[in-house]
């Protein structure tokens, strides 16, 4: 069982290390997209934060609809990152590499990772999106 662990570690480290850096976009002054930063890289990423008042033409690039966005966006393996998705739903996307844009979860739900309030934890959702639509992609309770 120890063996493969080690093994599923080595593995999970080269796919992190293969996906390059997560490269963060967000407001100068968003201290919950700094929290979600340093969420990716107490879980093994490598993360790089670019400050821009212009967040709009970001989350046209990444090929958000409206409805779907937060308060930053990443990106990292080809694929986008919007606001503060967990980075086991990370990790998974990258192990699996499904035909998608990126992952997204809408608004700031309290309990996501960077908008920890105490005991507060509201459920969401973290959404897969790209040409064939929306799907659920996890929950979190």
């Amino acid at each position: 069982m120890t063996r493969l662990m080690i093994a599923a570690g080595l593995l999970l480290t080269s796919t992190l290390a293969a996906a390059g850096s997560l490269q963060v976009y967000k407001s100068p002054s968003c201290g919950c997209c700094t929290a979600w930063a340093e969420h990716m890289r107490d879980n093994g990423f490598e993360v790089e934060v670019h400050n821009t008042q212009n967040l709009q033409s970001i989350k046209e690039k990444a090929g958000l609809k409206p409805g779907m966005g937060s308060c930053h966006t990443a990106f990292i393996g080809g694929y986008a990152i919007e606001g503060h998705v967990p980075a086991e739903d990370v990790k998974r996307l990258l192990e699996e590499r499904p035909d998608a844009h990126g992952l997204t979860v809408p608004g700031m739900p309290a309990g996501s990772p960077g908008m920890e309030m105490g005991d507060r934890r509201d459920a969401y959702k973290v959404f897969l999106y790209g040409d064939q639509g929306v799907r659920v992609f996890s929950e979190h309770p």
